[in-house]
């Protein structure tokens, strides 16, 4: 059973004060308590009963993902010195709290009125009222360095994202960090690459290769995504009102804080306390344990994993009372413990084995039960209860998901992990839209600005059908460029506080996985109506803009327009047009061009934008932004839609033109609505990166010669392009180094200006550098764009009413005082008027526009940014997964992966490695192989494997279980494994009974074999080595992709 603290947030609870002082208690106390701890499963339930183990400080849990967090193992002695201590992948927070009278008092009796009940394994949950009264004063307070260690019987049945509340133990319990792996591995775990990169870098799902930058997240060891984020809880999401809380990060209300200025004045100290402890400590984890559970995770509803016999229970003694508990608690006779419960074993690793009932599975279920079949039958469940009486929680399986195995049944699986629902639309939702024969009303075409003879076109991959974004361009006197972002205006149809509307924000986003798409909207809006598609009249949100020949812009203007768009382009195409010289292209007889356009025009138009976006490009580069885009993993799929081949994906040029101009709109579009609605602005924040993971990519840097320079976002660019440079011989190198550098970033996040008015420094987005920016160019995918929409059509519209207004008193004075804010626009121009906003009139037009067309209040545009963030964050772990799972068939179908790999750390037990081809980090243990025996130079960094036929002596009572040499290697034959002509063609090569096929990557044509390595072998930090990937799992247990070394011997 594991269980992490990854996502759970923490609130702090003061510590009874009548315990010892952290400093006070020495390391013979804290090795008595230890072994008191491991003796703690075997007492009975009432000498459990008796003793409370002690809370001494309060932290919070960190707000990003804590994969140091050890497993737990019901089975194992708790003793957080034999886990095997990782890196932590995020911050912490922490919120010291002064004591309050002794809340342990109000602690329920476990077993209370049950009679003779069974004994308990956890200690009863701290009462809300007891928690409420511990947090209500004490206001957001920066937190630790590090994340807090809850191990064992401490986590108190709290699973990945709960709210918890927790105590921090003394110093002299606290776990230390283990030495050798760490020191000489400067990463962040196995696999755990954070990949945030801001806004710039898009084509996130084939889509497009614009707006989102793709802010990313990796797979960690499991497999399972993990994300790095600090998310700000919005005041009125549902929590208690004295604990916001999003994934770990823990606050308190601005009303608490002001009430408690003493208070906060002595939180501030105790932290300050806790932060010497830890930089005291640098070698030591701080521990802590869970007190209370506030709020209950959403991840206890999307519980996916494989049913088991109870017999793989470890304990039979705890087999028994764990069954006979939980069948007085069952609405049930079963007939045994045995026959009436089978166990739940999650595909997730955080979470704990869960214990089913079995008269509530479905009649097909139990009849694989009858037959002895159905430990692979993946199973869809929630977690309906977990008691202190009970080593496992009790979950119900909600649906049958299918077979393990199977590609199709393991992505519904990752859909229902996400709560991605990919029902119809609802006959409500469907009743909004208009009727098949609608056309363009002529009123709506007489107040909006025809811009349908303008050279406009749509620049997408190939098979997109719902088009949202197109590009117009004139060319003015003067060498002026007048450049226009032409955006699916979806806010016409969907209206607010509609059906269709309510079901567009559930979803919050378009959900690619690869082969399946999930909309937002319906495909009739998406595809049809609001699509952009060329030769037909479409309404749109535009913004255009006066540019001159240096990149300049000198004007602009924002309004609600119909376009027709002459032609439908590709990337590739647009690639080969700009690029192709002469009046030939390769690609001309696809270019269709509608209307009263020519080819030409559109090549000349085209090679203009691309002109133009360089320069844009070069502005927003010298203004500090980054970038750390690489080659993205593409997989390809035969006619029967399973995948067949990978390749590594570069975008080109034509995806840079349209990734400048949307990043423009954006921009522009933030500028706007937040200087005219200043406390309701939908717009998107990137915090600068993680403080202790920046300094650990600057010690990466500086050990490998490089020099490194973090203060801005704009520095970091500069250093990386200079590293690019210097390892333009060594391109793998450098894809680890952004892959490193990927790991510090936090991710990009939606958020309500009035949540944080008082922070206008925290609305900036670090990767883009810009003071303020949000998502407008996408509406038919992402649903805060449509609010932005609204919010614009809002300022649009009392923009219109102020300057209505001003003519009227012009013509009653007699004389003209055209300002410059009529001319170009007093709200929506290049220079917002801050009077005419802030007058009489403007403000009344502001206010008057928002109940038109309804903006969201700050509340609720607060909640809804929320949900936006988290729907948004599934959306990616579910392409991560969908991701990783077709890589997983790929690999199983191809049997193994043939590749070679470079060493990011080494130490006595592990090592870790750096796949370039598929861009993931994996683990390879070799401690404890039959066969193998190692030699860890731990002063030069260096490890000697080599073979060993007799078997190492085993010390007097220490049974050791080796593993069989197969695990850690693939050894073939080097008579053998000669390749033929034909082998070398394929990637293919038959060694004995072991066949490795090569995936051959589309973009590098496999000139020589990877060559297997010999023993002994000696490797060091950077080494490239040989390695096969090869599918795990799937069928009964979890999918991974495994790493073995790729040996040769005469010996095999």
């Amino acid at each position: 059973m594991r269980a992490t603290g990854e996502h759970t947030a923490a609130v702090p609870i003061p510590a009874p004060p009548q315990l010892p002082a952290p400093g006070a208690v020495t390391e013979d106390a804290a090795e008595k308590e230890r072994r008191r701890r491991r003796r703690a499963p075997r007492r009975t339930k009432q000498a459990a009963a008796q003793q409370e183990e002690p809370a001494v400080a309060a932290a919070a849990a960190g707000p990003r993902s804590c994969r140091s967090m050890p497993p737990m193992h019901v089975s194992a002695p708790l003793d957080a010195e034999a886990v095997e201590e990782e890196e932590a992948a995020g911050t912490s927070r922490s919120c010291p709290l002064l004591p309050t009278p002794s809340p342990v008092e109000a602690l329920p009796v476990a077993g209370m009125g049950r009679g003779a009940a069974g004994r308990r394994f956890f200690q009863s949950h701290w009462p809300e009222q007891a928690v409420e009264e511990a947090i209500k004063a004490y206001c957001t307070i920066e937190g630790i360095p590090v994340d807090v260690l809850i191990t064992g019987v401490a986590q108190n049945r709290a699973i990945e994202g709960d709210l918890v509340a927790m105590t921090l133990e003394p110093v002299a319990y606290w776990t230390r960090m283990k030495g050798p792996n760490i020191t000489c591995n400067p990463a962040i775990g196995e696999g755990s690459a954070v990949r945030e990169v801001g806004e710039t870098n898009g084509n996130h799902d084939g889509k497009k290769g614009q707006t989102d930058a793709n802010c990313r997240s990796g797979n960690c060891s499991n497999g399972q995504p993990v994300s790095d984020r600090t998310h700000y809880r919005h005041k009125n999401s549902g929590f208690s009102k004295a604990v916001k809380c999003e994934n770990g990060h823990a606050t308190v209300p601005e009303n608490c804080e002001k009430d408690s200025g003493e208070g906060k004045s002595e939180a501030s100290r105790a932290l300050h306390r806790i932060c010497s402890m830890v930089y005291s400590n640098p070698s030591r984890r701080p521990t802590g344990k869970v007190l209370a559970i506030i709020k209950k995770s959403p991840r206890r509803d999307t519980v996916v994993g494989f049913l088991a016999p109870f017999a793989v229970c470890p304990d039979p003694e705890q087999q028994k009372n764990q069954m006979s508990m939980l069948s007085k608690r069952m609405n049930h006779r079963a007939s045994s413990y045995f026959s009436g419960l089978i166990l739940l074993l999650p595909t997730d690793s955080k979470f704990p084995h869960m214990v089913v009932n079995v008269s509530t599975l479905p009649d097909s279920v139990r009849n694989h039960l009858e037959e002895g079949d159905a430990a692979k039958e993946l199973v869809a469940a929630r977690i309906s209860d977990w008691n202190e009486e009970s080593l496992y929680p009790c979950a119900h399986v909600i649906q049958l998901l299918g077979k393990g195995g199977q590609v199709k049944t393991h992505m519904d699986a990752i859909l229902f992990e996400n709560a991605i629902s990919d029902a119809e639309f609802s006959p409500e939702s469907m009743e909004c839209l208009p009727d098949i024969c609608w056309k363009i009303p002529q009123e709506e075409l007489e107040v909006r600005k025809d811009l349908r003879n303008v050279l406009t076109f749509t620049i997408d991959p190939p098979t997109a059908t719902d088009l949202d974004d197109a590009i117009s361009i004139e060319m003015l006197s003067g060498g002026i460029v007048r450049i226009g972002v032409h955006i699916a205006d979806v806010s016409y149809f969907v209206h607010p506080e509609t059906a269709l509307d309510a079901e567009a924000q559930i979803r919050s986003t378009s959900v690619y996985t690869l082969r399946r798409k999930i909309s937002m909207l319906p495909s009739r809006l998406s595809e049809d109506l609001v699509s952009l598609n060329p030769g037909v009249d479409r309404l749109t949100f535009s913004i255009i803009w006066d540019i001159d020949p240096h990149g300049n812009i000198i004007n602009r203007w924002i309004g609600r327009t119909v376009i027709s768009s002459c032609c439908k382009l590709s990337y590739d195409l647009v690639q080969d047009l700009i690029c192709s010289d002469g009046t030939k292209f390769k690609s001309a007889s696809s270019l269709q061009v509608h209307g009263i356009f020519e080819q030409d025009d559109v090549i000349k138009s085209l090679r203009c934008l691309y002109e133009i976006s360089k320069n844009l490009k070069e502005i927003r580069f010298k203004g500090g932004a980054l970038s750390l885009e690489t080659a993205k993993l593409m997989i390809q799929f035969d006619e029967g839609g399973a995948p067949c081949d990978s390749f590594r994906y570069e975008r080109n040029d034509a995806c840079f033109i349209v990734e400048e101009l949307m990043l423009l709109a954006n921009m522009s579009a933030a500028e706007v609505i937040s200087n005219a609605f200043p406390n309701c602005a939908l717009l998107r924040r990137h915090p600068e990166p993680n403080l202790r993971k920046s300094r650990e990519f600057e010690a990466f840097c500086a050990r490998n010669g490089f020099e490194l320079d973090g203060s801005s976002s704009g520095q970091l660019h500069l250093s990386l392009s200079r590293m690019k440079e210097k390892l333009k011989d060594d391109p793998v190198l450098f894809d680890i180094l952004i892959f490193y550098a990927s790991k510090q970033m936090q991710s990009a996040e939606y958020f309500c200006t009035a949540d944080l008015i008082s922070k206008r420094d925290d609305w900036a987005h670090y990767a883009l550098s810009v003071p303020l920016y949000t998502h407008f160019t996408s509406p038919l995918r992402r649903y805060p764009d449509i609010l932005v929409h609204r919010t614009l059509n809002a300022v649009i519209e009392a923009e219109k009413m102020y300057l209505k207004h001003r003519r009227s008193l012009t013509g009653q004075n007699g004389f003209n005082t055209a300002s410059c804010e009529m001319m170009h626009g007093c709200f929506t121009g290049l220079q917002f008027s801050k009077d005419a906003a802030e007058s009489k009139e403007g403000s009344e037009a502001l206010s008057a526009a928002a109940k038109k067309f309804k903006v969201p209040s700050p509340d609720n545009l607060g909640e809804v940014a929320e949900h936006c963030n988290e729907r948004k964050w599934a959306s990616r772990r579910a392409e991560d997964a969908g991701q990783k799972l077709y890589m997983w068939a790929l690999i199983k179908r191809k049997e193994v992966l043939v590749a070679n790999a470079r060493v990011l750390g080494l130490g006595p037990k592990f090592m870790s490695v750096y796949v370039p081809k598929l861009a993931m980090e994996r683990r390879i243990h070799y401690d404890e192989v039959e066969g193998l025996s190692i030699e860890w130079l731990e002063a030069t960094g260096t490890l000697v494997l080599d073979s060993c036929r007799n078997r190492p002596p085993q010390r007097r009572g220490n049974q050791v279980k080796y593993r069989a040499f197969e695990e850690v290697a693939m050894m073939v034959n080097p008579s053998e494994s000669i390749f033929s002509e034909e082998d070398e063609e394929s990637g293919a090569t038959e060694a004995g009974r072991d066949t490795v096929k090569s995936v051959l990557l589309s973009d590098e044509a496999v000139k020589a074999q990877v060559a297997p390595a010999v023993l002994p072998l000696v490797i060091q930090y950077l080494s490239e080595i040989p390695v096969v990937l090869h599918a795990i799992g799937g069928e009964d247990s979890a999918l991974d992709i495994g790493v073995r070394l790729y040996m040769s011997s005469y010996f095999k």
